[in-house]
């Protein structure tokens, strides 16, 4: 872990480190009770992947990452809170868990999410005060401009969570009475289940599709993908974090398309002293062709994964490949959770995973 020295509103984020090995992954029946796959799940509004892989392995994954059929759907709907309540779509949608669903709006304001039957309320002190319900303060507390927010939780997938019961009334009441404005959501699904007819239908949303954005034959340096074995055979976690921040960094300076990982870039070392894992003085490094996939929408957990283990059921054991998720951005700075999964060349099972989470 690497917690930051000076926790603020822009500057509220924890490094985690994780590095482990794989069972076998059966693409037909995929893990989900170990690591690093509970991690995955746990992700909550994915707003954007990138898959980083050589540029020969995008070769044999084309045709599986392609394919229409495969792509994250979502859709863009406008809702009141009460109709998320209310009829087939509640108890379709709602009830079994199956919605994924993130109002609009970001920083100061009130803010809805929906996830796993969760209906989580993030309420300026006004609407709190006025929907009477029980919360607790959440962000900020008027750090730098932004004001402090209550939080609602409620379960809805519990058995009292049903018209008629008190629970249920009283956030039934404040739907009426305080966030009864429609507001824009965006929508999908966390399984592949057919609901026919759709509940979504009635509220006439904009469906659309998370086209992959393709960049190819993106030269960098070949640099080695792994963490050194005397690191793990010693056990030094410092070591450990510190290789592991390295390969992160240049993983993301990829995903960027940054110059500084290319292999003939000549930057003035008075304007960046970045230097690739192992690069030191004195060092050569190789070339390599690497190519970018990325996705952007509002993507599920559930798909992410799936994404992951067809990778890894097409993937020879001789290439690596980088498989992260960035989330929605949650507070006023505009920063949000990631997590990145590398799996070492010639590796057997062996991962590394670097989640960064906002603290609030």
């Amino acid at each position: 872990m690497f917690p930051n020295a000076t926790p603020s509103v822009y500057q509220s984020s924890a490094c985690f480190v994780t590095y482990g090995t794989m069972g076998h992954v059966d693409p037909k029946q995929p893990p989900y009770r170990s690591r690093p796959w509970t991690d995955i799940a746990s992700q909550e509004f994915i707003s954007k992947v990138d898959l980083v892989v050589p540029q020969q392995y995008y070769d044999a994954l084309h045709e599986t990452l392609t394919q229409d059929s495969r792509q994250p759907r979502y859709s863009r709907v406008t809702m009141a809170l009460g109709q998320v309540l209310q009829g087939s779509f509640f108890t379709n949608y709602v009830k079994t868990g199956d919605a994924l669903m993130l109002s609009n709006g970001r920083g100061n304001g009130d803010r809805f999410t929906l996830q796993k039957g969760i209906l989580k309320l993030y309420l300026e002190r006004e609407s709190f005060e006025r929907a009477g319900m029980e919360g607790k303060p959440h962000g900020a507390k008027g750090n730098r401009g932004d004001k402090p927010r209550w939080i609602v939780s409620t379960d809805l997938t519990a058995p009292s969570m049903v018209p008629g019961k008190r629970g249920f009334e009283r956030l039934h009441r404040a739907c009426e009475n305080v966030f009864n404005t429609p507001v824009q959501w965006l929508f999908c699904r966390t399984t592949q289940s057919v609901v026919n007819p759709d509940p979504l239908d009635e509220f006439q949303p904009v469906r659309l599709s998370a086209q992959p954005f393709v960049a190819k034959g993106f030269e960098v340096m070949d640099i080695k993908m792994e963490i050194p074995p005397s690191t793990l055979s010693n056990g030094d976690r410092q070591a450990l974090e510190g290789a592991a921040a390295d390969l992160y960094e240049w993983l993301c300076l990829v995903r960027l398309q940054s110059p500084r990982t290319a292999i003939d870039d000549k930057i003035d070392p008075y304007l960046s002293r970045y230097k690739a894992p192992a690069g030191d003085v004195g060092t050569t490094h190789g070339s390599i062709n690497v190519c970018l996939i990325r996705w952007q929408g509002l993507i599920s957990p559930h798909w992410f994964r799936g994404l992951v283990t067809d990778v890894i059921g097409v993937r020879a054991p001789a290439q690596w490949f980088s498989a992260s998720a960035t989330g929605f951005a949650n507070d006023i700075a505009g920063t949000g959770n990631d997590l990145t999964l590398l799996c070492p060349s010639k590796s057997k099972g062996e991962y590394l995973m670097v989640a960064t989470k906002n603290s609030d």
